[in-house]
């Protein structure tokens, strides 16, 4: 029975957009073992039929001493499983599991699905990350992009081959549990709504100052929050804007209730510097609604500007504000409209199960003894 060895640091990303694929893994005969910080839903991964191993691996730490523990921890459960793949799905793990399987004589299967703010700027950590990248990704049999933006700024540093990397529909997105809503009753406010962690580069600057622009002809509008802190710089301001207009924080929620509180939008802003593939521009399409979203890899994918979304240039909150004075413009019927073809695009391009095939064949190849 091959056994297949995942390195993750964040659980809640393995459940929310790996869980299909553990469930395909286990049904289909291989052994899963995922090691990664200990953690109270651990539990729901059992369930699907893996093994967890609690390791130490977190997602900013940048101690040198701790990040060898965490690598060397890493290498004795490789040694312990004997993997006949390893796979990993988010940066730390992907260069740690990429030198860790050098080590082993394991096959790699890497899943790039964002170059994250270091790599927006030049300079030396950039640099420094790329060659990070390119020693740990250099033997690997397969590394999966979320769009073909990033794969190009990998293959022109030389840290991945067009043989050794491809590009997939993001994670996908499940289009059962994020099924058609019911069009929303038209209560003479069009209710927009940003799902994202609360930090400089998902837009939150440029989305407060549309908001601003807007409200001051506009008193039939209102603005949804939803994700937590990662710059907590950003508490007082947010503050200002929940007292000041019609804006309601719902902090940090369940993905059950995200769902819910998406179903009962008119639209989506995600005005996001810079993604992999934005998955919640994924959920929001499936269930039919509208998005206005940056025009940028990762986003602009998964949009089909003027039918099944808006595009605007990317940290222009004059061009979000005209974005959304034009979804303001557009009628019930056509709103409509515009988020069945969101749906269509999803189940057309984005069904997750799609995205699981794809995984499933590479992991299978990777597994496979040379002839």
């Amino acid at each position: 029975m091959p056994r297949v060895l995942i390195f993750a640091n964040d659980i809640t990303s393995i459940i929310h957009f790996r869980r299909e694929l553990l469930r395909r893994l286990v049904a289909v005969g291989f052994e899963v073992t995922i090691a990664l910080p200990a953690h109270d839903r651990s539990q729901a991964l059992r369930d699907l039929g893996c093994e967890v191993v609690e390791t130490s691996l977190s997602r900013f730490g940048t101690n040198p001493l701790q990040e060898l523990v965490s690598v060397f921890n890493l290498f004795k459960i490789a040694q312990h499983v004997g993997p006949d793949v390893i796979v990993t799905f988010t940066a730390k793990p992907n260069i740690y599991g990429g030198f860790v399987s050098q080590i082993v004589h394991a096959p790699f299967v890497g899943a790039v699905t964002g170059l994250g703010s270091t790599f927006q700027r030049e300079g030396a950590v950039r640099n420094f990350m790329t060659s990070l990248y390119r020693l740990a990704l250099r033997r690997a049999s397969i590394v999966f992009f979320e769009n073909s933006a990033n794969r190009k700024f990998f293959i022109d540093r030389q840290v991945v081959t067009y043989a050794n990397s491809t590009v997939v529909s993001g994670s996908g997105v499940n289009l059962k549990e994020n099924s058609l809503a019911e069009a929303r009753e038209n209560e003479g406010v069009t209710r927009f709504i940003t799902v994202a962690r609360i930090r400089r580069d998902k837009g939150f600057d440029e989305l407060f100052a549309a908001i601003r622009q807007i409200c001051a002809v506009h008193d039939d509008v209102e603005f949804h929050l939803v994700g937590w802190y990662e710059d907590e710089s950003y508490r007082e301001v947010v503050g200002e804007m929940e007292n000041g207009f019609p804006v309601v924080v719902h902090g940090s929620v369940p993905q059950a209730r995200v769902r819910e509180l998406l179903s009962e939008s008119d639209c989506l802003i995600h005005a996001s510097h810079h993604e992999g593939m934005a998955n919640v521009i994924l959920e929001a399409s499936a269930t039919g609604v509208p998005c206005i979203v940056s025009d940028i890899p990762g986003c602009h994918e998964a949009i089909d500007d003027g039918t099944s979304g808006l595009l605007f240039p990317v940290k222009d909150a004059h061009a979000l504000a005209s974005a959304i004075e034009r979804f303001l413009s557009i009628s019930r019927e056509g709103r409509r409209s515009m988020g069945l073809a969101a749906r269509q695009k999803m189940e057309t391009q984005f069904d997750r199960e799609k995205v699981v095939d794809q995984y499933m064949a590479e992991i299978r190849n990777a597994c496979a003894p040379p002839e």
